[in-house]
């Protein structure tokens, strides 16, 4: 049994922090616990020095001293400040009337609003609960097929993980050893082309079945002429300053995400003071929600830090390297079974989960494949967000049942009983947008262009033209009455003797 232990500790003790995981124990004690469970048990079997847990408290320090991970609650506070400020509301009011003569009208608008928060909040929750709330009695009210509508809602919200400033990039870059703004940039076109691959779904609805995304009736459509044009510009033009300031200033280089991060924060607040809507108690929800996430992402890498000292220790990590190394295909293979593994395990983790447990294990294998490290998590990301809109445990789909009616109610508007929306047609609307988001991970890996740009304004150097010269020794001075005698150094240190011949030359051109 001892030698049974001793040759497959490593997966036991990843077997058993997913089953402490699918239990429902809370993640970021499952890591220490598996952590300091398992690395007793390798200190009792030989295989760990009782040394081991003196690097703790190094481990630690090097999480709380990450500035990096400091953009988390700066984002997170802009997110939540900005959907208590109205700005959801004023959106969706107003691009749904900018569309709403159109067939799918609502549908592109809540698209629309739901990439523009993401790229301004970063926070899957706000965006849809806020379009939850705000655009689904409207799009029941005018007789869109509740599947279509709740899909849609899920799945815009769900921009808000890949679009920067999604928090899960900068989790991934923390995790993957590269830089945020990096991330950022190789996110933004995937995030684009699947922006746009959710509108082109409710165009082929919209010609398939019109009967399921019918237009705004006119009298719904309060805003008309140049009010209509004004109406927009004041709606879009301060979100769209804003993500600049954000953006803008980290793609340029000028800011660091951090800083722009606090800057997303100030602009934020500035915001729902224009909108007069700035209120103490909104700050305060705010701060004790941003305090709340970001205690629970600390508590997680702090966990994930723990498990990860013991599980290296016992050589888990070329168990892992060994097992994903020796995959027939070499790099396809690789890929392969990664995002199916990654697929099949966001039914049961989040992406944080999922982020620091899973990728830490994936990168060295990665990495010695020649994968480029971005491009790799940009991959991930997007097969991550899936985790939000699996049934029946995708956050999103949760989020959106908090906020869907769940029995009959009388629309205060049309003064009609409308129906609720029931969970199973919740759950079928996500599964479309599943597809879309896998399809997505296909075309990242078949044209990995659309990341890797990010490094084509960055020189390029030609390893075959790098000269490395060499200077020669220089003789050493002569000591006067220096301890050590003749030929020794002013410091005591033995000079190396000369024998006559000049040095080589190790950097001569060939």
């Amino acid at each position: 049994m001892t030698a049974f232990l001793v040759a497959n500790l490593a997966p036991i003790m990843f077997g058993s922090m997913l089953l402490f995981l699918l239990v429902g124990y809370p993640v970021a004690f499952a890591l220490a616990a598996c952590g300091f469970g398992f690395g007793l048990i390798g200190i009792e079997l030989g295989l760990l020095s009782p040394n081991l847990f003196q690097a703790i408290p190094d481990r630690v320090w090097s999480v709380m001293s990450n500035d990096t991970l400091l953009a988390i609650p700066f984002f997170t506070f802009m997110g939540l400040v900005l959907e208590r400020s109205g700005m959801a509301e004023d959106l969706l009011d107003t691009i749904g009337q900018l569309f709403g003569p159109i067939r799918g009208g609502l549908a592109y608008a809540v698209i629309f609003v739901g990439a523009l928060l993401a790229a301004t909040t970063g926070v899957v929750a706000a965006s849809v609960i806020a379009m939850g709330l705000i655009s689904l009695p409207i799009m029941l009210r005018y007789g869109y097929d509740r599947r279509v509508a709740s899909g849609v809602i899920a799945a815009s919200g769900t921009l808000a993980q890949i679009i920067p400033p999604s928090l899960v990039l900068i989790v991934l870059a923390d995790q993957l050893g590269r830089s945020v703004g990096d991330m950022y940039a190789g996110a933004l076109y995937p995030s684009l082309l699947l922006t746009a691959l959710y509108a082109l779904f409710v165009f082929v609805v919209s010609m398939v079945r019109p009967q399921w995304v019918p237009a705004l009736p006119p009298e719904a459509r309060t805003l008309r002429g140049w009010r209509l044009l004004a109406k927009v510009l004041t709606s879009l033009v301060p979100p769209l300053v804003l993500v600049f300031l954000v953006l803008g200033t980290i793609f340029i280089g000028v800011a660091t995400p951090t800083e722009g991060g606090a800057m997303g924060a100030v602009g934020a607040l500035l915001l729902a003071i224009f909108n007069r809507r700035l209120t103490f108690r909104m700050v305060v929800q705010a701060l004790e929600q941003t305090a709340k996430l970001s205690a629970f992402c600390m508590f997680v890498l702090l966990g994930a830090r723990v498990f990860s000292l013991t599980f290296y220790g016992i050589n888990g990590h070329l168990w892992v390297e060994s097992l994903l190394a020796g995959l027939p295909g070499g790099e396809v293979g690789f890929l392969i079974v990664v995002n199916i593994l990654v697929f099949f395990l966001a039914f049961f983790l989040d992406y944080f989960e999922l982020a620091f447990i899973i990728i830490p294990l994936l990168a060295p294998v990665a990495d010695k494949l020649g994968i480029d490290l971005v491009w790799f998590g940009v991959l991930l990301g997007v097969n991550m967000q899936t985790s939000f809109m699996h049934p029946p445990f995708g956050f999103a789909l949760f989020f959106l049942r908090s906020v869907a009616p769940n029995h009959p109610y009388v629309d205060k508007i049309s003064g009609q009983k409308t129906a609720p929306v029931t969970s199973s047609q919740i759950y079928l609307g996500a599964i479309p947008f599943v597809v879309i988001q896998v399809l997505m991970v296909a075309f990242i890996i078949l044209f990995p262009g659309m990341v890797t740009h990010y490094k084509s304004d960055r020189p390029v150097v030609d390893l075959d033209k790098v000269k490395i010269e060499i200077m020669a020794p220089t003789p050493a001075a002569p000591s006067f009455g220096a301890p050590g005698g003749a030929g020794a150094s002013p410091f005591g240190t033995p000079a190396a003797p000369s024998f006559g011949a000049p040095a080589p030359d190790f950097g001569a051109a060939p």
